[in-house]
């Protein structure tokens, strides 16, 4: 009798599938497989007094479809925790040509409003990837950060369809101790349909999506979903990561930037600028940590946003020595070089100000975080850390200041004496203007900017 009900009550718990709230109802099997792993009725003996569940072994990880069936995955055969590269390979992982500007819809941003999704649009696609996943044999999961320093860094778990998005996440993304997910209060986490029907576009107003794919993420729910070739689209991606873990890194206490880290000698920089202007200087390729913009700036130092093809770099390095931001003023009221206190480099990055447009925080994607609660936190940064600051105008005329001569601006900041460079070469009504557009645009958008931030 004691054996008998045991066993009933084994194999009954077993048969009854967990139903997560958010996870799809399908026929698919349970996420521990129990049609296939679960004893038998048939083949458990009545005198029996215990009942013997398979091992775990590669690709059978129990605790692990519990993880997934609590994100809406149900494991259909299994599931592949962290595989390196050549165990990558040998199920089927392979190099995917890049795409670039595949579609992209976010909710919960401070930007790209035109591109925004509502909470019903993305419940109702997440429904339909995960559903997708679990109709697979076999789930890749991937585990990692987003900034190396483990005390201001975001956790992603990665769920995927196929082993070459596996792949291409595990290049990215900072590794992590195995049980960091598990233990992380808020962890980020990435869906990949490779495969999934390209009618899934039509969801968002896209129709049918053949090629590419696209991008949907949720600020809210730190979630990101990438359908078909979307996942190849690298600069698309590391976009919507960085934006997503932005509020866990500043939670943190890390303040996550669109910025550049050179090095220089012994010393670290951290340069703020546009596309256009990076693009424009070849000489500063040589000097970048990472030719991807993004970093994570804290009172233990700056580390890259995401992992560097350089093995041996460090993943913390020192306080930077100085600070640059550029600004685009062919008007000639900026200096060609400036320094700033504090509060003014936190408002010329809050302005972000390029040839009479402005880009706040130096963002041209969207954002999850306030504008200006990051330049309040940067000013604060700067001041505890005593971090010297300054303003670059990369504009001579219609002229773009780049090569050699940039460079030579970026190292004149790390030298004892460095100086103002110039003194304005347009005139007090040419400067007073520039002045106004700054403090329409800024009041217009922040009407709540502490005094310390100012021109």
């Amino acid at each position: 009798m004691r054996s008998a009900l045991l066993r009933r009550l084994l194999l009954g718990s077993a048969r009854q599938a967990p139903s997560p709230s958010h996870a799809p109802r399908s026929t698919v099997p349970w996420a521990f497989n129990a049609t296939r792993t679960a004893v038998s009725a048939a083949v458990a003996d009545e005198e029996s007094e215990c009942v013997v569940f398979p091992r775990e072994g590669p690709g059978v990880s129990y605790g692990l479809n519990w993880a997934l069936a609590g994100r809406g995955v149900i494991v259909k055969e299994k599931a592949f925790h962290n595989l390196k590269s050549y165990d990558l390979h040998k199920n089927g992982a392979a190099a995917v040509d890049s795409v670039k500007g595949v579609p992209v819809f976010v909710r919960g941003s401070f930007c790209k409003e035109d591109k925004e999704i509502t909470k019903a649009q993305f419940g109702k696609l997440l429904k339909q990837v995960t559903a997708h996943i679990s109709s697979v044999s076999n789930v890749f999961v991937h585990d990692g950060g987003i900034g190396s320093s483990s005390k201001s860094d975001a956790k992603v778990r990665v769920i995927s369809d196929h082993a070459s998005a596996d792949l291409m996440f595990s290049n990215i993304l900072w590794r992590v101790p195995t049980r960091a997910i598990s233990h992380d209060s808020c962890p980020v986490t990435v869906y990949v349909a490779s495969s999934i029907s390209p009618a899934a576009g039509e969801l968002l107003g896209l129709g049918s999506q053949p090629n590419a794919g696209f991008i949907a993420a949720d600020f809210d729910r730190s979630s990101l979903i990438l359908c078909g070739k979307a996942f190849a689209d690298n600069s698309g991606v590391k976009d919507a990561l960085a934006a997503l873990a932005a509020p866990t890194v500043f939670a943190r206490g890390g303040l996550p930037l669109s910025a550049r880290l050179l090095v220089v000698g012994d010393s670290v920089v951290l340069l703020f600028g546009s596309k256009d202007t990076i693009q424009n200087c070849t000489e500063l390729h040589k000097l970048m940590v990472a030719k991807d913009e993004g970093v994570v700036l804290s009172s233990h130092g700056v580390a890259p946003l995401f992992r560097t093809k350089d093995a041996t770099a460090p993943n913390l390095y020192k306080q930077p020595a100085s600070v640059i931001i550029t600004s685009a003023d062919p008007s000639g009221v900026l200096p060609s070089i400036s320094k700033l206190s504090p509060g003014q480099a936190a408002y010329h990055f809050l302005a972000g100000y390029q040839s009479g447009k402005f880009m706040p925080a130096y963002h041209d994607q969207f954002l999850s975080l306030d504008p200006l609660e990051l330049a309040k936190r940067l000013s604060t940064q700067l001041q505890n850390s005593e971090i010297p600051s300054y303003l670059i105008n990369v504009s001579e005329g219609e002229k773009h200041v780049a090569g050699k001569e940039l460079l030579k601006l970026v190292e004149s900041t790390l030298s004892k004496g460095a100086r103002p460079s110039g003194q304005r070469k347009a005139s007090d009504s040419v400067a007073a203007e520039l002045q106004t557009k700054y403090k329409d645009y800024i009041s217009s958008k922040y009407p709540e900017l502490p005094e310390e931030l100012a021109f």
